[in-house]
């Protein structure tokens, strides 16, 4: 039974981690942002297009500013940009949901594992106890033995229904990921292509800098 309590505890924690991830740093309005940068890149604003994508760790804002970041160096380097972003943030959004499942199956068999051990008990008591006793002892030890079923039972429905509940979320927002990043590469080759101009917009090529850099600038 404590065993299981453990399990039903790890549930609870994942559950809400979850929870706040996917209400808290998934829920941004894809079609509002896009619309916001698109009017920022039409004006050439890059910078503040960068700075408003930096302002909060969400997977989308990250997707955004990779791309951003990119836009000096080219169509290729933007596209490259924004897939990795997006194969490196699809993980994240479902992180330890699928554990959920497992930790169903552990409840359940812990729940059995306990009632094997609570009739075991209850019969090993009863075998040298009093005749008049015998029949309170074994009802108490099948009550353990149940008790146990149900708490693994319990624990094991809990968690196959969060499972579902929060697959279905991280799958909702992996698919607005990717058609928002699809969107935004698209967009901005678009741009790119159109308007001369933007490529300069954004952040400058990093130089090279230190004593090497020093020395190749004298010769």
């Amino acid at each position: 039974m404590y065993t299981n309590l453990i399990v039903f505890v790890t549930v609870l924690a994942i559950v809400v981690e979850r929870f706040i991830y996917l209400l808290g740093k998934g829920q941004i309005n894809a079609k509002g942002l896009l619309e916001q940068l698109r009017k920022l890149i039409q004006a050439n604003n890059v910078d503040r297009a960068i700075r408003i994508c930096g302002s909060r760790n969400a997977p989308l804002l990250r997707i955004a500013k990779s791309g951003l970041v990119q836009v000096h160096r080219g169509e290729e380097a933007l596209a490259t940009s924004v897939e990795e972003a997006l194969v490196e943030t699809s993980p994240e959004v479902k992180k330890r949901i699928s554990a959920l499942w497992s930790l169903s199956n552990i409840a359940v068999l812990v729940g059995l594992f306990g009632t094997v051990l609570g009739l075991i008990r209850a019969f090993g008591a009863i075998a040298g106890a009093d005749p008049a006793k015998r029949q309170e002892m074994l009802a108490a030890g099948i009550s353990e033995a149940l008790h146990n079923t149900a708490l693994g039972l319990g624990i094991a429905v809990i968690a196959i229904i969060f499972h579902l509940i929060l697959s279905g979320m991280a799958k909702r927002l992996v698919g607005d990921l990717e058609t928002f990043s699809m969107k935004l590469e698209n967009f901005l080759i678009t741009q790119l292509r159109t308007n001369p101009n933007l490529a300069n917009a954004g952040p400058p090529a990093t130089t090279a800098s230190g004593p090497g850099a020093t020395a190749r600038k004298k010769k």
